[in-house]
C-alpha cells in the first residue's frame, strides 16, 4: 500500500504532465486542422480538472473532523468522483458536435503531425494510468483518476491509428469518425463512475457492501431476536459508515456482542464505522410514533 505522501506526489506528477501534455496537443491540433487532436486535447483538459478535484479531495480528506464536519471532510472524495463524470460527460458533448459538424465536408488533415502527438499522448497517460493504478481498486476517487489516464492513453492510440490512415489513404473523413469513436470510449469509461459517485452522493449503499448479507449477519448473532433501522452509507469513497438497532433481551450478552461486533463488521464488510444501539424489546424507542406513521 502507498502511503498518502506518495499518492500525494504522484497526483501532482500526472497533473503536471497532462497540463503540459494539453498545450501540446491543443496547439498542434490547430495547426494540423485535426479535430481529432483538438477533441482529444479537451478531453485531456477535462481530465486535467478532474485530477485537480481528486487531488483536492484527497488533502481535504486528511483534515480532522472538527465542531461543524463531524466525519472530517472524507465526503469532498465522492464529490470529486461525480464532477469528474460530469466534466467527461461535457467534454464528450463537445466532441461529439464538432465531429459532426466536418463529417459532411471534412478539410485536409497533417496525418504524421497527428501521429506524432497522439504517441507522445501514449506515452505521457500510460505514465500517469501507470502511476495512479495503486489503491485504485478500494477507491472511487481514485480510480476516476486512473480511469481518465487509461482511457486516454487508449484514446491516443485511435488517434495514432487514424492518422497512420489518413496518410496512407488520404482518407480525412477517418479523423471526425475517430472522433466519435473517442466520445464512445469516454462514455463507456465514464458510465460506471457517474452510476456510482451518484450513488454515494445520495447517500446509497457503496457497492462493495451487501446491505442484505450485512442484515442478515447481524440477524443470526447469538442473542440479538431482531434488526431494524439499519442505515449504511459512505463517509468517504474509502470508507463506509453503517447504524443500527439491535433487539437483544439478555443484557449479560450486550458487552460482549458489541466488542465482538465492530472489528468483525470491518472484517468482513470493509465497514470501518459502526454504531450500534441495542434495545431490549422491538418497541423499546419510537415504536408507537412508527405504527402511527
Amino acid at each position: 500500500m502507498i502511503p498518502e505522501s506518495g499518492i500525494n506526489l504522484r497526483m501532482g506528477i500526472a497533473v503536471a504532465l497532462n497540463l503540459i501534455f494539453v498545450l501540446i496537443e491543443g496547439g498542434f491540433g490547430f495547426i494540423s486542422n485535426s479535430v481529432a487532436l483538438i477533441a482529444d486535447a479537451g478531453h485531456n483538459l477535462s481530465d486535467v480538472l478532474g485530477l485537480v478535484c481528486a487531488w483536492g479531495a484527497l488533502l481535504l480528506g486528511r483534515r480532522p473532523p472538527g465542531a461543524k464536519f463531524t466525519y472530517g471532510l472524507g465526503r469532498s472524495s465522492v464529490l470529486a468522483a461525480l464532477a469528474n463524470a460530469v466534466l467527461l460527460l461535457l467534454a464528450c458533448g463537445a466532441i461529439a458536435w464538432e465531429a459532426a459538424s466536418r463529417l459532411g465536408s471534412p478539410p485536409p488533415v497533417a496525418g504524421r503531425t497527428v501521429m506524432g502527438v497522439a504517441a507522445i499522448g501514449i506515452v505521457l497517460n500510460g505514465i500517469s494510468a501507470w502511476m495512479l493504478h495503486a489503491g485504485s481498486h478500494g477507491d472511487l476517487n481514485r480510480r476516476s483518476a486512473y480511469i481518465h489516464m487509461l482511457g486516454d492513453a487508449a484514446v491516443s492510440a485511435g488517434v495514432l491509428l487514424s492518422g497512420l490512415l489518413i496518410v496512407f489513404t488520404g482518407w480525412a473523413v477517418l479523423d471526425p469518425i475517430v472522433s466519435l469513436g473517442i466520445v464512445a470510449v469516454i462514455l463507456l469509461s465514464t458510465w460506471r463512475l457517474l452510476r456510482d459517485s451518484l450513488t454515494l452522493s445520495l447517500d446509497g449503499v457503496p457497492a462493495s457492501v451487501n446491505s442484505s448479507a450485512v442484515m442478515s449477519y447481524l440477524a443470526r448473532q447469538s442473542g440479538v431476536t431482531d434488526v431494524h433501522d439499519l442505515h449504511i452509507w459512505a463517509l468517504s469513497t474509502t470508507s463506509v459508515a453503517l447504524t443500527a438497532h439491535l433487539v437483544v433481551p439478555d443484557r449479560a450478552a450486550e458487552d460482549a456482542l458489541l466488542t465482538f461486533l465492530t472489528p468483525d463488521l470491518k472484517r468482513r464488510f470493509q465497514i470501518q464505522h459502526a454504531t450500534l444501539q441495542i434495545e431490549r424489546d422491538r418497541c423499546e424507542h419510537g415504536c408507537e410514533d412508527e405504527a402511527a406513521a
